[in-house]
C-alpha cells in the first residue's frame, strides 16, 4: 500500500546567513508538532538587473519604488515555495517566513479550517496591522473571516493547489511587493478569507531583511502618486466591494 499524502505540507522561508531565525523556527514547529521544510532564501543582492522576473516599469508607476533586488528575493523565494508544493501530492501548503510565532494549537485551528475547504482556497494566518475582521464561518474559539481592507505582511498563509496553481501563473514579472500581490484574490481567480484571531504573529525580535534599503528605492519624486494614487485606490475600492459580497 502507497503512504497516504499528508494533509499539507510546511514551507519555512530562511536565508542561509539567518541560523538565529532557522533555530528559532525550529523550536518553533518542533513545539506545535508540524514537520517542516527549509525553503532557502533567494539572495536578492545576488540577482541581476534588469531582471525577466521584475517589472521596472509597474514597481515604479504601480508601487512608487524603484529596483527592489531584497524585495525580489522574498518575492521569488515565495513563488519557489509554491512551485515545489505544486510537485507534491499535498492538498495544501502552510507556508511560513522565519520571523514569526505560532499559536499553540495552529495544527487544530488548520484541521477545522480544512473541513470547510468549499470556502476558500487561500487562508491568510498573519499580519503586520490591526484591521478589522468578519467572521463568516464559526470554528471553535476561532472563525473563517473576510477583511475588508488590505493587510500587510505575509508570514502565514495556507494555499490550496488552486491559489498556488494561479498565483505561479500569475505573478511573474514582479509588479508589486508579495505581500500586495498575494492579496488580490479577486484578480487572481480564487477565494481567500482569514483566520481570526490571527494564529501566526510576528516575532518583533528579528529587524526586517526585506526592507533595509527602503528609504533608498522609494521614489520621492511626488508627481509619481499622479499614476500610484488612482492603482492603489482601484485595489482597495474593488477589493472593499468584492469581500464585502463574501460577508
Amino acid at each position: 500500500m502507497s503512504p497516504v499524502a499528508p494533509a499539507f505540507v510546511t514551507y519555512v522561508i530562511n536565508m542561509d546567513s539567518a541560523t538565529e531565525r532557522m533555530a528559532h523556527m525550529d523550536t518553533e514547529l518542533a513545539r506545535v508538532q508540524i514537520p517542516y521544510i527549509r525553503q532557502a532564501g533567494v539572495p536578492g543582492m545576488q540577482l541581476p538587473h534588469p531582471n525577466e522576473h521584475f517589472s521596472d516599469w509597474s514597481y515604479k508607476y504601480l508601487h512608487g519604488r524603484r529596483w527592489a533586488p531584497r524585495e525580489l528575493g522574498c518575492y521569488l523565494s515565495h513563488i519557489q515555495c509554491l512551485r515545489n508544493f505544486l510537485q507534491t501530492d499535498a492538498r495544501y501548503a502552510l507556508i511560513l517566513e522565519d520571523d514569526v510565532k505560532l499559536d499553540d494549537d495552529i495544527k487544530a485551528i488548520l484541521e477545522r479550517a480544512m473541513e470547510h475547504a468549499a470556502d476558500w482556497n487561500m487562508l491568510r494566518l498573519s499580519s503586520v496591522n490591526h484591521g478589522k475582521w468578519w467572521p463568516v464561518r464559526k470554528m471553535g474559539s476561532h472563525s473563517l473571516a473576510v477583511c475588508l481592507t488590505r493587510e500587510k505582511g505575509a508570514g502565514g498563509y495556507l494555499v490550496d493547489r488552486k491559489a498556488a496553481a494561479c498565483m505561479v501563473k500569475k505573478l511573474l514579472p514582479m509588479r508589486l511587493a508579495w505581500d500586495i500581490a498575494f492579496d488580490l484574490e479577486w484578480l487572481l481567480g480564487f477565494k481567500t478569507l482569514g483566520i481570526y484571531p490571527l494564529p501566526v504573529q510576528q516575532n518583533t525580535e528579528f529587524e526586517t531583511q526585506i526592507q533595509q534599503d527602503l528609504a533608498n528605492i522609494k521614489l520621492k519624486n511626488k508627481f509619481i502618486y499622479l499614476s500610484v494614487a488612482p492603482f492603489r485606490l482601484f485595489l482597495e475600492t474593488s477589493r472593499f466591494a468584492y469581500r464585502l459580497i463574501l460577508m
